[in-house]
């Protein structure tokens, strides 16, 4: 079976517990798209040109210490505006989405420019101040002593970023069904996706 369901959304709106967990359920093999910018970007921090480090990624690379921290997210953010960068990590991507046995992706452009024939699309979203403080928390537990106002400027310039650039902006694709966790736990987040999934399961 193939079968993709694509999860876009800003950061810290909780696109990747649902990603992970909807995956987990369905026995579905699951990509953090932001991953692979995340690794390219830390490589341009490492001394790397963006194209070169885009073409040279590796599986490994994914797996790398410090893809977390707030320098290499900007530095995703920044890559992930280039055209030439993008084109280089689509084809990847797009495999992983057809693969047999079902994939679910998150990102931030899944649903409009990786697989816009997707079977289930979901943009997550939540509010600025929602989102800020997740990540605040995030950043404090993995002992970055991050002024919160400066978490919120961080995520809203990145939002602006990735919003505004011409090559696949975030946007909600428009058969996409938003889901906004402001007010969700993560159990009633993971079970509206659930349901829209399974509405759109193949019947067995």
């Amino acid at each position: 079976m193939i079968f993709t369901v694509a999860i876009d959304g800003p950061a810290a709106a909780g696109k990747g517990t649902i990603s992970r967990e909807v995956a987990a359920r369905f026995g579905f093999a699951h990509l953090d798209t932001g991953l692979i910018y995340r690794a390219t970007g830390r490589r341009v921090l490492a001394g790397e040109a963006p194209l070169a480090a885009a073409q040279a990624l590796l599986p490994e690379d994914l797996r790398a210490d410090g893809l977390r921290t707030p320098e290499v997210a900007q530095a995703a953010s920044r890559v992930a505006a280039i055209p030439e960068v993008r084109a280089a990590l689509v084809d990847f991507q797009r495999r992983f989405a057809r693969r047999k046995g079902g994939a679910v992706l998150d990102g931030r452009d899944i649903g409009t420019v990786i697989c816009p024939e997707a079977e289930v699309k979901l943009f997550v979203t939540a509010s600025d101040a929602v989102r800020a403080e997740r990540r605040w928390l995030e950043e404090r537990a993995a002992g970055h002593d991050t002024p919160l106002e400066d978490v919120l400027a961080e995520l809203r310039a990145r939002d602006a970023r990735d919003a505004a650039r011409a090559t696949a902006p975030m946007v909600a694709a428009p058969d996409a069904l938003v889901l906004d966790t402001s007010a969700m736990t993560v159990p009633e987040a993971v079970a509206a996706a659930v349901a829209q999934i399974e509405q759109r399961l193949p019947a067995e």
